[in-house]
C-alpha cells in the first residue's frame, strides 16, 4: 500500500468528485471532463489503479497498453502495480525504430497510430486502456492496431466513458469493456 493511505473498501469512494467539468472546452460546446484533480489526489487515484486491477484479476492480460497521452498515466501505473509491461500507442513519428501503423477516421478528418513493431509479437493477452470513451474512434483504432500488431485483446478499461457518445459500440464485438465513471 502507499505510504499515508488508509485502507479502504474497494468502490466506496466516489470518483465523481475528482472529476472537474470544465465547459466550452477545447470548444464552444463541449463539456470537458478533467482528471486531473483525480491524478493530483492519492486517495482518488489509488482507487482507480485498484479498481483496473481487479479488472485484470478477471481478464488476465500479458501486457497493458496505453493510449496517448492520458492512457500513458492509467497504463503505466497499472502495469507496475501489476508487474506487468506496458506498451504505448501513439501518434505518427513519436516511436523510434520499426513501427506498424493504422490509419483512421475522425469526424472531421483522419489521423493515425503506431506501435512499435515488435511489441506484441510473441501474441501476449493485451488490456487496452485509456483515459476517456468518447466517440471511440481512437480506441477502436487502437483496439484494430493491437490484433494487427500480433496481441490478443482481452478487454478495453477506461476511467470515464460519455456513454451519450456511443464509443463502445465501435469497439470490436465480444470484447469487454469496463469504465470506472459512465456519464450518460
Amino acid at each position: 500500500m502507499m505510504p499515508g493511505l488508509r485502507p479502504f473498501r474497494h468502490h466506496l469512494l466516489d470518483l465523481r468528485q475528482y472529476v472537474r467539468d470544465i465547459p466550452d472546452f477545447p470548444k464552444p460546446g463541449i463539456l470537458f471532463r478533467d482528471i486531473t484533480p483525480l491524478l493530483r489526489d492519492p486517495a482518488g487515484w489509488h482507487e482507480v489503479i485498484q479498481r483496473l486491477v481487479a479488472v485484470c484479476d478477471r481478464w488476465q492480460p500479458d501486457l497493458i497498453v496505453g493510449i496517448e497521452s492520458r492512457g500513458f498515466i492509467v497504463g503505466t501505473a497499472l502495469a507496475t502495480q501489476l508487474g506487468k509491461g506496458f506498451v504505448p500507442v501513439r501518434k505518427p513519428g513519436k516511436l523510434p525504430g520499426e513501427v506498424i501503423g493504422i490509419d483512421y477516421t475522425l469526424e472531421y478528418g483522419s489521423d493515425r497510430l503506431e506501435i512499435h513493431a515488435d511489441a506484441l509479437s510473441d501474441h501476449p493477452k493485451v488490456l487496452l486502456v485509456d483515459d476517456l470513451l468518447a466517440t471511440g474512434g481512437t480506441a477502436s483504432a487502437s483496439a484494430e492496431l493491437v490484433t494487427k500488431a500480433g496481441g490478443e485483446l482481452v478487454g478495453c478499461g477506461f476511467v470515464i466513458e460519455l456513454a451519450d457518445l456511443a464509443g463502445r459500440a465501435k469497439l470490436p464485438e465480444g470484447v469487454p469493456v469496463e469504465s470506472l465513471i459512465i456519464y450518460g
